[in-house]
């Protein structure tokens, strides 16, 4: 008999319309700093930065909150930037010598950020001569003229091109050719030799007319624009690499390829000057690198400012990322630990002022940003509200924290103030102010947390654009670490020379690579928290507000339970430090749990309301009771194959090679196997099952689409025992008397529950008894083709989330419904099945796998507030799969709402980092120091708003570059929409609402991310951890690309890119 499955007939109208209301994927910011930095400027009229990068994207900054975005549309390195002062313009300069012009456009009263013009230089015949060869025509200098709207453009032939910048056209006829230069010359200086590239010009505060320009065989020449002639000749006769020139137009300042530099006075009765005034070597006698950029700032107090990059001594310190601080008889060498890219002094421009009077340092390096109080002695660094680097140590998990407790955030926000205090005498606040942020307040609080290489965890505060660094727990001061870290620079006698100072706190170097942190879990109600590492590690931390010495216990949990035949050849466990030791404020750690054997801690989970912690590795999984200080529960999940658990991460090689084969055998197997079916039966019942379904389905009716086979997993596949998932609930498992539970869900597919005896808190006190809490086997759920168990969440009689601890008994969230039958929501990384309690009977599922093709990753329960109705919100599945799509399913029907194309299938790691927010939003890492911020909720949205004075009359007619630039992105992310409008063109009425929303009726049970309890928002975290089946997904099949959909069809965008 032959059956057919039908979906319901076409689609509801009014559930559509719902799912507009409540989804729409943007990508709407950047948090972190910009991935290989490549240029810097700085409007002093606006206060407002820009950063440019190898890649060809431009970002500007201005106040917190203030940020501008763009993307040239060739992947050039931006080499060069100028602002055009107080204008909200900006010139950008690419590796290929093309010429953009970008402009800040207000719309509706958000400003954006537009490329308007652009200029590639013409062929050699008309730019450099008919018989110049194409070397000559780069680019390498470019000034903005003061006197009016061109630009001078230096070139490696030496010529000096202007250029309109209005229309970015070059002038005819003005054009300086080295030639002209050379007539002013004496005979003796020229002796046939070529001036060189154009090194540096520079323009005379004073006069504008005025052009200061800077050869690299040495000569310097004032040029009279408008007059078109020589009027200072300075004879320089070593490598020029930069001037700068003194304010008042009196001193020029200039300094060359082997570490000296050198003041040149602009007398006013001769045109000639054949030797400096002053000529210094600052580092030598030895031989020293070049200066690559100085600057000369004068003061009115006394004295003047010399800074400069580089000319450190070749021998000693050649190796150095250095920016030197000269005032009157004090030096002090800055040391950085990447490389400076540029720099600026924030000081007084204008016209009327006689001295500069610098009040900061801003210093673009590699890695970081760095920013110095020259006003305050001894020169402190300014904290920065924004652009910090991430990567200070090398990401490796990342969690999300919402609604943090207005109480809890006040403590950590105090104890990263007493970790860096600063000056009494600094009255310097962040110099880089331009622009007003048109974001309401967020109503809800965020942290973002991030585990880091070096065994520290930050915490971020990711509740509006800026990314702003709270406070930073660091574990390493627990442990006897291999290497003990040694400052010798802080340690350097005060006579030694050069007088560095080591500045910034870029460090990727990490002391012990066992202190990594590998899981991180906050309970946001009682301030603890727990931290996993590489070597087995869990610590328990709670916060607290004052320094204190203590001792912290130490536990050991032994997950092999003295199975035989398993010997543990990875690295050993790390030794705790013995004796009370000192914690400043922040948190401190309570007790230390070692797993043994001392294998990476692949999952953890807090409840702070039974004072317990579980945690899994790749041998078995344990529960820990914290107040009592004593294991409850240890399992071994090991199989008899799992040789490769034992061999610890050195061994991933020989790891990746064996799962490779295995993985082309059952391949092979499978092709092998069906070769040798018959299918003739099969095939007419194919052909005639698809004849009847022609004949009998009804046009508007649409058929189950096919499945895929998903061949079995073996269950010998090596690694079968690592534990992905931990979860506490309180539920019904064995009777129909609800109580604690405990589940576990390992890489083979199998899922334990365990029932646990917690001693009930007497009436009025939150603390438990001393008594020993029990842990009973309840069930033990084998998943039919063995996928590993990516998360597990209970439901209530109301198929919603059960509240986080403390929520239902401090009234914080409504009560679970614990009258109807609850269910279990088991995700692996082939399907998504429901199944009741207590009997465990399967109920509903979903195959991703056999449906889409893909493989879950991630996974996590989120609120979706509707646009339209400000009290009506769902609670829905969120999953990110192997090749970047994020799909979204209900709850707990696991019918597919939406999906989107979110990162390449290619990022491997930026699929490994995603970590999804309780509200909607998510953040993944495109590249090691930038976290991508996305929303899939239309209404919980968090991108820039701001707004720009600009004192200039923009011409409506000029030409524009056709194409609006795409949004940035380091690993070549698609464009997306950044600012959704309404059919009128004005910014939608959703976006009204920047910050996380205020609880809703079905908010405050506390969707969770579902592979924790307890920190509702974060996912099962591999950052920086690629797996065997990443690179297997990266690998692809033939097959796996066939079944790829085609996104852009299925769900249509809007057509209307801004950069806000």
């Amino acid at each position: 008999m032959m059956k057919f499955r039908f979906r319901r007939q076409g689609a509801d109208p009014q559930r559509e319309k719902l799912k507009q209301e409540l989804f729409a994927f943007n990508k709407t910011v950047e948090h972190g700093f910009p991935n290989q930095p490549s240029a810097l400027a700085f409007d002093p009229e606006l206060r407002i930065m820009a950063i440019g990068t190898r890649s060809g994207a431009v970002k500007i900054y201005g106040a917190p909150g203030v940020e501008f975005t763009g993307l040239h549309q060739d992947a050039a390195t931006v080499t060069q930037m100028h602002f055009l002062p107080g204008q909200g313009r900006l010139l950008t300069l690419l590796d290929d010598s093309s010429l953009h012009l970008w402009e800040i456009i207000h719309h509706n009263g958000c400003a954006h950020l537009e490329e308007a013009l652009s200029f590639q230089p013409p062929s050699r015949p008309s730019f450099e001569g008919v018989s110049a060869p194409a070397s000559l025509t780069r680019i390498t200098v470019v000034l903005l003229v003061a006197a009016d709207d061109t630009a001078a453009l230096g070139t490696e032939g030496g010529s000096i091109f202007f250029l309109d910048v209005t229309t970015l056209t070059l002038l005819e006829g003005q054009t300086l050719s080295p030639d002209e230069v050379l007539h002013s010359v004496p005979d003796d200086y020229r002796c046939g030799k070529a001036l060189g590239p154009v090194e540096s010009l520079q323009g005379h505060l004073m006069d504008p007319n005025k052009i200061l320009i800077g050869y690299s065989r040495g000569l310097l020449v004032i040029w009279n624009h408008p007059a078109r002639c020589v009027d200072h000749i300075f004879l320089g006769n070593q490598q020029l690499e930069s001037l700068c020139w003194g304010r008042g137009g009196g001193t020029i300042i200039s300094s060359h390829s082997d570490g000296s530099y050198a003041i040149w006075s602009v007398a006013t009765g001769s045109s000639l000057t054949l030797q400096p005034t002053v000529a210094t070597t600052p580092y030598g006698p030895f031989p020293c690198k070049a200066i690559n950029k100085i600057l000369w700032r004068n003061c009115e107090s006394g004295g003047h400012f010399i800074i400069f990059s580089g000319g450190m001594p070749r021998a000693s310190y050649g190796d150095r990322h250095c920016v030197s601080v000269l005032r009157a008889e004090t030096l002090v060498t800055l040391d950085f630990t990447s490389r400076i890219i540029d720099f600026f002094t924030v000081h007084s421009t204008g016209l009327e002022d006689d001295f500069d009077n610098p009040q900061a340092l801003a210093v673009l390096l590699e890695e970081e940003l760095v920013v110095l109080d020259l006003q305050t002695p001894g020169w402190p660094a300014v904290p920065a509200p924004y652009l910090a680097p991430l990567h200070s140590s090398a990401i490796t998990c990342s969690a999300h924290v919402a609604n943090v407790p207005a109480k809890l955030w006040a403590r950590i926000v105090s104890a990263g103030e007493q970790q860096s205090p600063q000056p009494a005498s600094s009255a310097l606040s962040w110099p880089i102010t331009g622009g007003r942020n048109l974001a309401q307040e967020p109503s809800q609080r965020g942290l973002l947390l991030t585990g880091h290489e070096d065994g520290t965890v930050r915490f971020w505060d990711a509740s509006g654009v800026a990314l702003r660094p709270l406070y930073k727990l660091s574990t390493a001061g627990l442990f006897q670490t291999d290497c003990e870290h040694v400052d010798s620079l802080a340690q350097a006698a005060e006579d030694d020379w050069p007088p560095f100072r080591k500045v910034g706190c870029f460090d990727p170097y990490s002391d012990d690579p066992r202190l990594g942190v590998q899981k991180v879990a906050l309970c946001k109600y009682t301030a603890q928290m727990v931290v996993a590492g590489t070597a087995g590690q869990v610590l328990v931390l709670e916060l607290s507000d004052v320094p204190a010495e203590q001792a912290v216990s130490v536990a050991s949990v032994d997950l092999l339970q003295d199975r035989e035949g398993f010997t543990w050849k990875g690295h050993e466990r790390l030794s705790p430090r013995t004796g009370p030791l000192l914690w400043p404020a922040g948190f401190h750690p309570r007790v230390l749990v070692q797993c043994l054997p001392p294998a990476a801690v692949t999952a953890v989970t807090l409840h702070a309301e039974w004072s317990l912690v579980a945690f899994g590795t790749s041998h078995g999984f344990g529960l820990f009771d914290y107040r009592r200080k004593s294991p409850v529960l240890a399992r071994c999940t090991l199989h008899p194959n799992d040789s490769l658990a034992m061999e610890g991460p050195l061994s991933r090689v020989k790891s990746l090679k064996k799962s490779l084969r295995q993985s082309f055998r059952r391949i092979r197997k499978s092709r092998v196997s069906g070769k040798k079916r018959t299918a003739n039966a099969n095939s007419k019942l194919q052909e005639a099952n698809a004849q009847l379904a022609e004949q009998a389905c009804p046009h508007d009716v649409e058929m189950t689409p096919v499945q895929r086979r998903i061949e079995p997993r073996s269950a010998d596949d090596s690694l079968s025992g690592v534990v992905r998932c931990l979860y506490f609930a309180d539920t019904f498992l064995r009777d129909a008397h609800h109580g604690p539970t405990m589940w576990a869900g390992t890489n083979s597919g199998s899922v334990f529950a365990y029932a646990l005896e917690v001693p009930a808190a007497m009436a009025g006190s939150e603390k438990r008894p001393e008594r020993a809490v029990e842990a009973v086997l309840g069930k033990e759920v084998q998943l039919m083709h063995r996928a590993p168990v990516v998360a597990i969440a209970v439901l209530d009689g109301r198929g919603r989330p059960l509240p986080e601890p403390y929520e239902a008994s401090r009234d914080l969230a409504q009560a679970p419904d614990m009258q109807g039958g609850h269910a279990v929501l088991i995700a692996s990384e082939e399907q998504f099945k429901v199944f009741t309690l207590p009997k465990v009977s399967a109920k509903t599922k979903f195959k991703l796998t056999a449906h889409e093709g893909c493989r879950v990753r991630k996974v996590a329960l989120a609120t979706f507030a509707s646009v339209a109705c400000e009290d009506y919100a769902e609670t829905c599945l969120a999953c990110l799969t192997n090749l970047g799509d994020v799909h979204v399913f209900s709850v707990p029907g696991l019918r597919p709402q939406v999906h989107y194309s979110c990162i390449r299938k290619e990022d491997i790691s930026g699929i490994a980092s995603c970590v999804f927010t309780r509200h909607g939003q998510g953040f993944y890492l495109i590249s090691p120091s930038e976290f991508e911020r996305f929303s899939l909720s239309a209404r919980n949205i968090t991108e820039p708003l701001c707004s720009l004075d600009i004192s200039w009359p923009r011409v409506a007619t000029r030409a524009r570059v056709q194409e609006s630039p795409k949004l940035s992105q380091a690993n070549g992310t698609p464009s997306i929409i950044l600012a959704p409008q309404s059919h009128d063109g004005s910014p939608d009425p959703a976006h009204s609402k920047r910050a996380d929303t205020p609880e809703l009726p079905e908010a405050t049970l506390s969707p969770m991310s579902i592979d924790s309890a307890t920190s509702a928002d974060t996912t099962l975290d591999m950052t920086g951890n690629v797996t065997v089946e990443d690179v297997k997904d990266f690998l692809g099949s033939e097959e796996s690309e066939k079944n790829l959909r085609n996104l852009a069809e299925d769900e249509p965008h809007a057509c209307t890119i801004l950069i806000k």
